[in-house]
């Protein structure tokens, strides 16, 4: 993973993450660091409908194969081999290269969820059947929660052959259905507003409610006496009150009994606001009413960029808070592989910004290339990430704009971190022994292009650190010396470090310390370096590149 800062926004001080690569080879990559850590994670994939591109996947490749399609980059950082490929229809394995796509990236994403975790899946007809079967393999059939049903569009599409398809799919399943965990969703307006009544006692809002039940119990038939009338209430034949007689004399006394508003009528139970379910249990069915549809979508992404939407078929932001409300908590990792538009992380920033939340997320997106004739293109867009990473950019200045009277929005976290998926920092040190000379023994083995932020990333996964961890850059005897998570790492890269550099790190007694080995001033620093950390920080694991 390279870092790169000029594309980032706030990169020092953000938790959140984009990252540019093969959305397989990235999860592959995060597996170790971020293995139980992520909430929730939601994905978008190419529905396969006979036009989408799907990833070029091939586990087979021989020597050259592999040295003809692996790092070859134009300047400007785009794949020149193209690793998607069209999945037409007429594809004699059409249904088994879509799978055969989807499959390892959900098996590798299983073990980046927490152990109360849960994958979100949108979907459409054309393979939601394969879906679930392959997520049933995955996930465990007993880990499906739901099949959510969402309408995607208000209006019929009156050039359709058949039916006008109004919906598409949102396929649900947990890491564990034991450990899952989901939250009520708010309530609406329109539950609320029956407890429009309000004794100014300190109980709250309150509504009338039937005291009548109709399941039978003589303890249940006794009269109610109104203490302004004085008139004696019994239960209709065959019915009961919903209260023995003691609890009614309590209810009485506590004044939950209500006879209307002239206080002569009939007995009623006053039910409170606070006392019922502070939520809604979610249903399959998500009306665009309530989560927003296509058209929204587009037309919210067309106001953020001022011009006709740059990115096909956007998710609205509406939809996605409706997924977090349900499946996050304030404080959770979120991860989209499929990023596109980047809806998701536009989706977490208003929440956070609703709630106060501090939400994550891990953006992953291939850069794959804008065709010319797209509104993409034409706006300057040249691959996908760009339109993904502009999107942050602005819903963030957009959201705390909006919000910049609320307490605390000034520490609303919308930056990101951009990391982009290359081959490793390390020269390819394998020789035949007929390519092998004497002064190979002596050469570098850090590639020339790579930055000491390219090596501190490397150490940071090879240590289990996750890649949003803070980060600060110091001078120590006039050498930069990165801190992660404060001393938890130090790490130094520079040339010409000496025993003074060494001793100062040493007295920090940082976790772990690591150093290339062309670093050192001379091979004394090389071996006396361990015997400074001995003396100075024995806790201390040294490591050197």
């Amino acid at each position: 993973m390279r870092p790169c800062r000029e594309e980032s926004v706030d990169f020092d001080n953000t938790q959140n993450l984009y990252i540019e690569g093969d959305n397989l080879d990235v999860l592959k990559v995060l597996r170790e660091t971020y293995l139980g850590k992520v909430k929730m994670i939601y994905i978008d994939p190419p529905y396969n409908t006979g036009n989408d591109f799907v990833y070029n996947d091939n586990f087979a490749q021989g020597k050259s194969d592999f040295e003809q399609n692996s790092g070859l980059f134009d300047e400007d950082g785009n794949q020149t081999i193209d690793p998607m490929q069209r999945n037409a229809e007429s594809n004699g394995r059409f249904h088994t290269d879509w799978l055969n796509m989807i499959y390892p990236r959900l098996k590798v994403a299983r073990d980046l969820l927490s152990p109360d975790g849960s994958i979100y899946i949108s979907m459409d007809d054309h393979e939601i059947m394969n879906l679930k079967k392959i997520c049933a393999e995955i996930f465990g059939e007993q880990n499906f929660i739901a099949c959510i049903v969402w309408q995607k569009k208000y209006a019929a599409t009156n050039d359709s052959k058949g039916y006008s398809t109004t919906h598409d799919y949102i396929l649900i399943y947990a890491k564990n259905i034991e450990h899952f965990e989901r939250n009520l969703l708010p309530r609406t307006d329109e539950q609320n507003a029956p407890y429009k009544y309000d004794d100014g006692d300190g109980k709250g809002f309150w509504r009338s409610d039937n005291i009548l039940v109709k399941s039978f119990s003589p303890s249940g038939v006794y009269p109610i006496i109104n203490p302004n009338t004085g008139f004696e209430y019994l239960p209709p034949e065959g019915s009961c009150w919903r209260a023995s007689q003691d609890t009614m004399k309590r209810w009485l006394a506590e004044n939950r009994i209500y006879f209307g508003k002239d206080g002569k009528g009939a007995p009623q139970l006053k039910r409170y606001l606070n006392e019922v379910q502070q939520g809604r249990v979610p249903l399959t069915w998500w009306p665009f009413e309530e989560v927003g549809h296509n058209d929204a979508a587009n037309k919210e992404v067309c106001a953020l960029f001022g011009r006709k939407t740059p990115f096909d078929t956007p998710k609205p932001t509406s939809l996605i808070s409706q997924m977090l409300r349900i499946s996050s908590h304030t404080d959770s990792i979120i991860l989209y592989f499929f990023s596109g538009s980047a809806t998701t992380a536009h989706a977490i920033l208003q929440l956070n910004a609703e709630d106060g939340g501090y939400r994550k997320f891990i953006m992953v997106q291939l850069p794959e290339l804008t065709d010319e004739k797209s509104e993409a293109y034409k706006a300057g867009y040249k691959n996908i990430c760009e339109i993904g990473k502009e999107r942050i950019r602005r819903a963030g200045k957009k959201i705390k704009e909006e919000n910049a009277g609320k307490e605390g929005i000034e520490k609303l976290d919308t930056g990101f971190r951009v990391l982009k998926l290359d081959s490793s920092n390390m020269e390819d040190v394998y020789y035949t022994p007929q390519e092998f000379s004497i002064q190979d023994m002596f050469a570098d083995n850090i590639k020339s292009d790579r930055t000491s932020e390219d090596l501190l990333f490397q150490v940071m996964l090879n240590l289990g650190i996750e890649l949003s961890a803070n980060i600060e850059t110091r001078q120590i005897a006039g050498k930069h010396v990165h801190f992660v998570d404060d001393n938890y790492l130090i790490a130094c890269f520079d040339t010409d470090v000496n025993e003074s550099t060494i001793t100062e790190i040493a007295r920090l007694k940082p976790v772990y310390f690591v150093m290339r080995d062309a670093s050192a001033a001379n091979d004394n620093v090389i071996d006396n370096f361990e015997q400074i950390f001995r003396h100075y920080s024995p806790g201390t694991t040294c490591r050197i590149l």
